[in-house]
């Protein structure tokens, strides 16, 4: 069935599930969750990120089994945030939860999630407290959430928490790619939905399958971060940082070349064997390139780099 061709009032809530080579978990998890929230109409949206497995077979069969269920399959492996946003593209409902598909989070947390969103939040985030995951994980975990905290001013626990619930218009209005899945309630901050609660969360050990977790996801996470403080701050004022930074630079470095002038007119001294000369004209030259990417910046300004949008092979039940 066509999205457009769906009443989105029909559907209270759009449950979206990413997964990677998960096909021992998705049918318990899809009777788990029909039955956590039953007295809701529901869809739930399986978003196959390029498995190796047989899962898309298994949604396929759930599929076949139950309209409820619908599927979107990648041609390859594009990463968490992609599947998120793809789901999100095709979710209909009035809230939208996400979950991850390992059945470590737990579907009967959806409906007093819910019941926040229905209370004026527009967003509300799981916290794991008392986590089922090895050492590896939760350090470096807690270790990013501290982070984030601090840098973003939101006052969360748990970032990477897989299980949230969302109002129609916030997904609407957010775009992810990257790692960028981790920092949701801070791209809905900026869009002015600051209404965020968090929820403490059960959580279960792995039933099926082994963690797709890897010290580089934390490392592209920071990244991503870094990169949505910056754009946040400058993007559309780029010469504020550019150009200060090669303002910082011009006076630096004509101070110096000024210093050594005097020296050299004045007292007669000897530049050749002085570092601080080419000290001077290095920072000259920087600030004049800063200064000249924060002017083309301010021109280019409305310039963003296009996603890749992912390759979809098939779908269930859309």
């Amino acid at each position: 069935m066509n999205k457009n061709a769906k009443d989105s009032n029909s559907v209270d809530i759009s449950v979206v599930i990413p997964l990677y080579n998960e096909e021992q978990s998705l049918a318990e998890l899809s009777e788990k969750i029909a039955a956590a929230i039953d007295n809701y109409s529901f869809e739930i949206i399986f978003v196959d990120d390029g498995s190796t497995d047989s899962s898309w077979e298994v949604i396929t069969d759930l599929n076949q089994n139950s309209s409820r269920v619908r599927g979107i399959r990648f041609r390859r492996n594009y990463g968490k945030s992609d599947a998120l946003q793809t789901g999100f593209e095709e979710a209909v409902g009035k809230y939208v939860v996400t979950m991850d598909a390992d059945l470590q989070d737990d579907p009967q947390e959806i409906p007093a999630l819910i019941e926040m969103l229905k209370n004026d939040y527009d967003l509300v985030s799981g916290w794991k407290k008392k986590r089922h995951d090895p050492i590896t994980k939760t350090i470096p975990s807690r270790f990013f959430n501290a982070v984030t905290r601090f840098t973003t001013g939101i006052r969360l626990h748990d970032f990477n928490c897989g299980l949230k619930a969302y109002r129609k218009e916030v997904i609407d209005s957010i775009y992810l790619y990257g790692e960028m899945h981790r920092y949701v309630p801070l791209l809905a901050k900026w869009k002015g939905f600051d209404r965020i609660g968090e929820k403490v969360v059960n959580h279960h050990p792995r039933k099926y399958g082994k963690t797709k977790f890897g010290i580089s996801r934390f490392l592209n996470g920071f990244l991503d971060l870094l990169t949505l403080l910056f754009v946040n701050r400058y993007m559309r004022q780029p010469m504020h940082f550019f150009g200060s930074m090669g303002v910082l630079f011009l006076i630096v470095g004509l101070g110096i070349s000024g210093w050594l002038a005097y020296l050299k007119i004045f007292l007669n001294q000897s530049l050749s064997n002085r570092p601080l000369l080419f000290l001077g004209i290095l920072l000259i030259l920087l600030g004049v390139q800063f200064f000249s990417i924060g002017f083309l910046g301010e021109i280019y300004n409305q310039g963003q780099v296009k996603q890749e949008k992912p390759g979809i092979a098939e779908k269930k039940g859309l």
